[in-house]
């Protein structure tokens, strides 16, 4: 790459993604989507990590969504690839092992609230700024949007955000069940996330990582089916060191401390 257009550091067992196209409003440029996808390789890999905080630069943008000058020269076909690369590269943030957090700190739109989207969890600074705004641009939300919206706060919610193509301020977006949570005006809504993930980094991986995978099957099978899948899981779980410890910490007052085995 010409330039640095994403940024992972370890905050602990955390990895914290930062799009660093800050000039650009960190939109999606095709060079950016590649590098999110090689990232999310890389991370699938580390087997110590707990959470995922996908985040951007500065303090207006998350994501403005494509990078719309770079569009400008793109043929349909082209158009066609580029959604095809959302696909490959940046849905793994909706297939990680371990849980995935947007920390929206600016304006998160098209393809960048999509982006957000396809994150476990959503934490907003109070003045971001959330929407879909493509039908207000002759096309319709591509990489997830129609599909993964409704499943988040309904129907008739997503459609009306969908088809007048509404901006949501941050404390709209928590009473729609948008987001997770609006960090305070003066908190740092990464600093904020990473407190709020305590929970989550002091947690016992094995039983983290099945409680996700558990939840998530909820939105894809049926109930029976579901509850056959959360049984198995607790019985991974059920088996692990992990479990007697915390179990000993009960017993001796003591927090617990787990090692993921």
């Amino acid at each position: 790459m010409n330039e640095e257009v994403v940024r992972v550091e370890r905050r602990e067992r955390i990895a914290v993604v930062t799009l660093t196209r800050e000039a650009r409003a960190n939109a999606l440029s095709r060079e950016l989507v590649l590098a999110l996808g090689r990232v999310g390789r890389e991370l699938k890999a580390d087997d110590t990590l707990c959470a995922v905080v996908l985040t951007g630069s500065g303090q207006k943008a998350f994501c403005a969504g494509a990078d719309l000058k770079e569009r400008q020269g793109m043929s349909a076909e082209s158009v066609r690839g580029q959604l095809q690369l959302y696909e490959s590269e940046l849905h793994w943030l909706r297939r990680s092992p371990v849980p995935t957090v947007a920390a929206i700190n600016g304006v998160a739109l098209g393809g960048g609230l999509e982006l957000a989207l396809l994150c476990d969890l959503r934490v907003a600074a109070e003045h971001a700024v959330l929407g879909l705004p493509e039908t207000g641009l002759g096309i319709i939300p591509g990489s997830g949007g129609t599909q993964l919206l409704p499943r988040l706060i309904g129907e008739a919610r997503a459609k009306e955000l969908i088809l007048r193509g509404s901006r949501v301020s941050a404390p709209e977006a928590l009473a729609l069940g948008l987001v997770n949570r609006v960090s305070g005006p003066t908190t740092h809504v990464l600093d904020d996330t990473l407190e709020w993930l305590r929970p989550i980094a002091d947690g016992a991986p094995i039983a983290q990582r099945a409680a996700l995978r558990a939840v998530r099957a909820a939105l894809e099978m049926p109930l029976d089916a579901g509850l056959e899948h959360e049984r198995a899981l607790y019985e991974q779980c059920l088996q692990s060191e992990d479990r007697e410890e915390a179990l000993r910490a009960f017993a001796e007052k003591r927090p617990p401390r787990f090692t993921g085995r």
